[in-house]
This record gives C-alpha cells, structure tokens and sequence, in this order.
C-alpha cells in the first residue's frame, strides 16, 4: 500500500465555507488539498440553492413588471408554462460562478479532488472515487465544511416529482397549477412567495402562527399581507398527519385536524441536516451533538484542536456569508495568524418577495436590554424612489435606545432590503447616533433616505 499523499491543509468540501478556508491557507504559502463529492466545486450553494433559486426570483420580479406595464404590452403567461423557460439565465449563471470559483483554486494552486472523503485517523483522509479506487491524503490540519441537504421527515414519501425538497423543486418541467409548501422557516417562505407570484396557488402549512418567526413581527406582517395579494395563503398551528400522492394527477395533504389540502405538487421545506454520515467522523474522536451537527468553540475548532468545522455542519446562522467568515477564520486560527476584529451586527438577508432583512437588536430584544426602545419608522410609499420604481410595499424600522439617541438595530421588508440593510450595518459598527442619520444628506432619489425619515421619527418622539 502506497504511503498517503502530504498536504499542509485538507479541506472537505469546495462550497462558500470550503472553498474561502482553502485560499485562506494558500495565500499562506500552505499546500492545500480541497475535496469536493460532485464533479464541480461550489456546493448547493452554486447548484442546488442560492443561486438556482435567486435566478427563478429574478425572472419572477422580471415578468410582473412586464404585466404592470399593461399601458405598454399586452402580455399574459401561457397556460404550459416550464420551468426552464423561466430560468435562461440559470445556466449561464451557475456556469460563470462555477468558472470563477475553480479559476480562483486553480490560480491559487490548490489540489482538487472529487470523490467521498472520510476519515481513516485524525490526520489521514480517504478519498473514495467513482470508479471505485480510492487515494489517500494527509495533514496537520482538516477543515470539515460538508455543507447540508434537506431534512427528509420519515411519514413524508418525498419522490422528487410529485412531493419535492428544496434541491428537487427546480427540476419540474412545467409550472404547477397548486403548490403546498411545507414548512414555515427561510426556504420555504422563499419558494412559496416566488410560486405564488408567478400565478400557483400556494398554500403554506407550518406548526408556528406566523412564516419566519425569529424576525420582527412587523416585517412578517407585512411579508404575509403582500404573499396574500398574489394569492397565497398561510395556515399557521397546523401539523401534518400524511402526505400521498393519489397515483393520477393530485398529491393530499392530510392535516392533524383532520382537514385535507389538494395540491398539484408538494415542496417539502422541514429543516435541513449536517452531511455527515459518511466522513466517519468516529476514526477521530469527534463526537456530533443530538442534532447531528460537529460541536466547535468560537474559533470553529472542534474537540480535536487541530480538526475545524465551518459551515452548515456547525449549525445556525446557515448564511453563506458566515460561512465565508467561518473558513477564513479558522484557517488563520490553525495557522497562528491574526484572524482581525471578530465579526459583529452581521445582517441577515431573506430572498423573499418582497425581501426582508434585519441588523442589531429587535424592538424586543433592546426593550428586554435597556428596559425600552424608541422606534421610529418610515414607509417606502412616503419615498420618491418607491413612487418611481413602483416598490411602494415597503417598511424600514430603526431602534433606537429609550433616550432616542443611539441606534441598536435595523429592520427592513421591501425590494432592495438586502442591499439597504449595510447603510444601517455599517452605522451599527461606528457606534452611529440616530442624530447622525438626519444630518446627512442622501442622494434623491433613493431608498436610502429612508433613514433619514426614520431618525426623524425618532427625534420627534424624543421630544415629546
């Protein structure tokens, strides 16, 4: 038996936190192996998730703007709409991504290798291959980052064709007529306000009483009130008995209370659970938590100091920003380098239609710290860019501390909040005073001046 291959860093796994924790360790002068199962490095991220599913949104936006400009165009959807259709840009897009990441691997001098990793010691990785040979690796230092996949609960029969998860839902050919969405949390709010606004029927099913319950109720209000004008619908404290595709033409839902939905298809959207079970992670030691997911400390170093686990293997926030971050640092921790300022006020950014996105502390949580908060909002209907660009669904909500001084978070549900959300972010950082906000001037017209609007909300109820 040929003795394993030396590598300074072994990285399993070429998705958002794979892949920056591998050039992290060669822009040290380190020789990196990275792994990858697929064929191409990038992960769900690239294939399956992010950017599959922000390209259906976009083209969704794209045709409801074509249908709001009736004055213009006579345009109607056809009734045999694909999938496909939808999505020109898709594979353009994922193409390009993919390119750029491999381009950038390659420029770094990185060893890719595509098969199953797992574990032979603490420091030896085995590389099984498709063709059924294997080829064996080692290091001083492992990087596990083997990203998630969909949570597949046992009493639903998901098939891939008829009842769908998140990785399956964007290979249907044709657009359905019906859509139960399954699930309450991030993706399945996603999916169901994209469906819904390309003219399904969608009916969302979640045990909780409202979609996205970890955010500001206010942005979830307005999430649902905008998801019901395009037909949707949210049935909030429901649990699911069975799911059964009737074998012709329609997939039941049965419902704990016993009532029935009929769907043309089912998106099963329940969660998601660490890739684990096949890096045998017992050859080193590590032992995962009940939730399946690699226990680490703040450095993302697990109980094998010289083993990091990065990504949606370690759990919550599953951003592909914080996991960018998480295999950056550490790989600077493994090497002795300076990781810089820990990350804080990180915004998280939810794709829906209309989008939502958050920084800082909720109303709730800066009233449970400081013992009240003063809130001040403004409407994007009260801006001149939201009359202009037609976002006028939109609301941006500052908190402020009880003296209406210093702001301690940013909540914001409307088109473009994902990129709005870093103005409040950035003051978050600078320790900004709400006062700081009204003096500036902001270029007209734009969105941004919301900010503005809500410091004066602010300051307006400081003096009273």
């Amino acid at each position: 038996m040929t003795s394993p291959t030396p590598f300074d860093l072994i990285v399993i796994g070429s998705g958002p936190a794979g892949q920056k924790a591998a050039i992290q360790g060669a822009k040290a002068g380190k020789q990196v192996a990275l792994i990858e199962q697929t064929r191409e490095v990038g992960g769900a991220c690239v294939y399956q998730g992010t950017i599959p599913s922000k390209t259906l949104r976009e083209s969704a936006l794209q045709m409801v703007r074509f249908l709001q400009a009736t004055e213009v165009f006579e345009f109607r959807m056809r009734d045999d709409v694909k999938i496909t259709n939808l999505m020109t840009r898709l594979d353009r897009v994922v193409r390009a991504h993919g390119k750029f990441m491999k381009d950038q691997l390659t420029r770094n001098g990185i060893d890719c290798y595509h098969g199953r990793a797992g574990f032979v010691s603490d420091h030896e990785v085995r590389i099984q291959k498709t063709d059924g040979t294997a080829t064996f690796i080692t290091a001083p230092i492992i990087v596990v980052a083997t990203g998630s996949r969909p949570r597949v609960p046992d009493n639903i029969p998901i098939d891939h064709e008829h009842i769908l998860d998140s990785d399956s839902i964007l290979s249907l050919v044709y657009l359905p007529k019906s859509l139960t969405v399954l699930g309450g949390g991030v993706i399945a709010s996603e999916y169901a306000s994209i469906f819904a606004l390309l003219g399904v029927h969608v009916t969302m099913v979640d045990t909780a009483d409202r979609p996205l319950k970890f955010l500001d109720q206010e942005l979830t209000d307005e999430f649902c009130e905008a998801f019901e004008k395009t037909g949707g619908h949210y049935r909030g404290g429901q649990k699911i008995d069975t799911v059964q595709w009737d074998g012709c033409s329609k997939v039941t839902t049965v419902l704990e209370s016993g009532e029935t939905l009929e769907s043309e298809k089912v998106l099963v959207a329940l969660g998601r659970v660490s890739n684990l079970e096949h890096l045998h992670l017992q050859a080193t030691g590590i032992q995962p938590t009940t939730r399946g997911l690699i226990p680490v400390n703040h450095h993302c170093q697990t109980s094998v100091p010289h083993i990091y686990a990065v990504g949606d293997v370690i759990g919550p926030p599953s951003l592909a920003s914080c996991s960018m971050e998480q295999g950056r640092r550490a790989v600077c921790h493994a090497l002795g380098l300076n990781t810089g300022v820990a990350p804080e006020h990180i915004p998280m950014g939810i794709y829906t239609i209309p989008e939502m996105s958050s920084v800082g502390l909720s109303e709730q949580e800066a009233t449970a710290k400081y013992g009240g908060a003063i809130v001040g909002r403004a409407r994007f209907h009260e801006i001149a860019r939201g009359q202009i660009s037609g976002m006028t669904n939109g609301l941006l909500k500052m908190i402020a501390d009880p003296k209406g001084e210093q702001l301690l978070g940013i909540h914001i549900v409307g088109e473009g909040a994902t990129e709005l959300i870093h103005i409040g972010q950035m003051g978050l950082l600078h320790n900004m005073p709400i006062d700081r906000f009204i003096d500036n001037i902001f270029n007209f017209p734009t969105l941004a001046e919301t900010y503005r609007v809500a410091a004066l909300d602010i300051a307006k109820q400081r003096q009273h």
